[in-house]
């Protein structure tokens, strides 16, 4: 660059000179001088201009070299960043694919969360106008109540039984489930809560108005317990507790009557009427479960004990007919040796008079073979249980 800068310098400074020059030469040395001049300043344009590509070319070479090498050298130093954000770029988009997987299920599971909920939300809604019928309502109730039964273990035919009815002199009584209890009593189970209030409640947006339904419910479900407590179940089904159990199908009918009737509980306890849901009475039901089990335990106790006597007096009898057939073997025995003393002191001796007078062959070559007595006695029974001599 300093070289470009010298000789345009020396160029100036020369082209002054020859202008000074010619300002003091006449016009024909001035118009020969100006032909030596242009053509001098032409031949130094050529030379100027080829040294100049020279030099530019020998300047662009090294230029070229050294852009390479630090070119190179950005980008060995650039090459773990590039590698880098290329393998951030990779997990980005595997992370966009994933995140679009789990788009399309988060996407299809909300669809079919969607579906079942108004498949939900159309079979609430025929229940619970299947349920404004007081048939349906009933039987729903009457299901709902053998469930918590046989969640008990209290099944049907043994410990309780259903739809039993009574005459009275205020119509025909009839609950809805008679529970036995150890020792011949029974509870009685009534299951026609009045739900339709809170029925309607549940298809009401405003919540005032909810809440008046709500507070309706509460004073039907109190009303119906002030209906159980005057017909007095327990007079008309004895032997049974002084009390009847209000079944509700479902916790949120009593939670929801008890909120807006924080009383009803002591208001059902003055009228001899226990309010009870699935879970109270599932654990009423399995106390009366406990108490018939133990009661079970106490009937086997008492069969087992009969039992034992009864096996005692046959042992006891069985041991007496041991002892007779002792004493009879023991007078065989006696009759046996009796039978073979006679036969050798009697009975031989006469018989061989027979061989004595007869002389053939054949009495001589038969001997009379005496009879073996017996000295063995029967065991007699050592054990008091088996010998009826010792009882006395």
């Amino acid at each position: 660059m300093w070289i470009f800068i010298s000789i345009f310098a020396g160029v100036v400074v020369g082209a002054s000179v020859v202008w000074l020059f010619m300002k003091s030469m006449t016009a024909p040395q001035s118009q020969a001088f100006k032909n030596l001049a242009s053509e001098a300043l032409r031949s130094n344009n050529d030379s100027f201009l080829t040294l100049a590509k020279t030099q530019l070319e020998s300047f662009q070479a090294l230029a070229q070299k050294d852009l390479e090498h630090r070119q190179r050298g950005i980008e060995d130093l650039v090459r773990p960043v590039k590698e880098s954000l290329e393998r951030v770029d990779q997990k980005i988009q595997e992370v966009e694919q994933a995140r679009a997987r789990a788009d399309e299920s988060i996407f299809q599971q909300v669809r079919a969360l969607m579906e079942s909920q108004r498949d939900l939300k159309s079979e609430t809604s025929q229940l619970v106008q299947a349920l404004r019928a007081p048939q349906a309502r009933g039987r729903w109730g009457e299901i709902q109540l053998k469930r918590v039964v046989e969640m008990a273990g209290m099944l049907e035919h043994c410990d309780f039984f259903t739809q039993e009815s009574t005459n009275t002199e205020d119509g025909r009584l009839r609950p809805d489930l008679i529970v036995k209890l150890p020792g011949g009593k029974r509870i009685v189970v009534d299951a026609k809560a009045p739900l339709m209030a809170f029925l309607d409640s549940m298809n009401i947006s405003d919540p005032n108005q909810r809440q008046l339904k709500l507070a309706e419910h509460s004073r039907y479900v109190r009303r119906h317990i002030e209906q159980l407590g005057r017909k007095a179940y327990w007079d008309q089904f004895s032997p049974a507790p002084e009390f009847v159990a209000l079944f509700l199908p479902g916790e949120n009918f009593f939670s929801a009557a008890l909120e807006q009737d924080p009383s009803l509980i002591e208001f059902g306890v003055t009228q001899n009427v226990i309010v009870a849901t699935p879970t109270t009475l599932i654990a009423l039901l399995r106390s009366v479960a406990y108490g018939w089990r133990q009661e079970k335990l106490a009937e086997n106790a008492r069969l087992i004990g009969d039992l034992g006597r009864d096996l005692y007096k046959r042992l006891s009898d069985l041991g007496g007919h041991f002892s007779k057939v002792g004493k009879n073997l023991e007078a065989s025995v006696d009759a046996y040796n009796k039978a073979v003393g006679t036969l050798e002191t009697r009975v031989f001796v006469t018989a061989r008079k027979f061989k004595e007078l007869d002389s053939s062959t054949i009495l001589h070559s038969t001997n009379l073979e005496a009879g073996v007595t017996i000295d063995q006695k029967s065991r007699a029974l050592q054990a008091p249980e088996l010998d009826k001599s010792l009882e006395s």
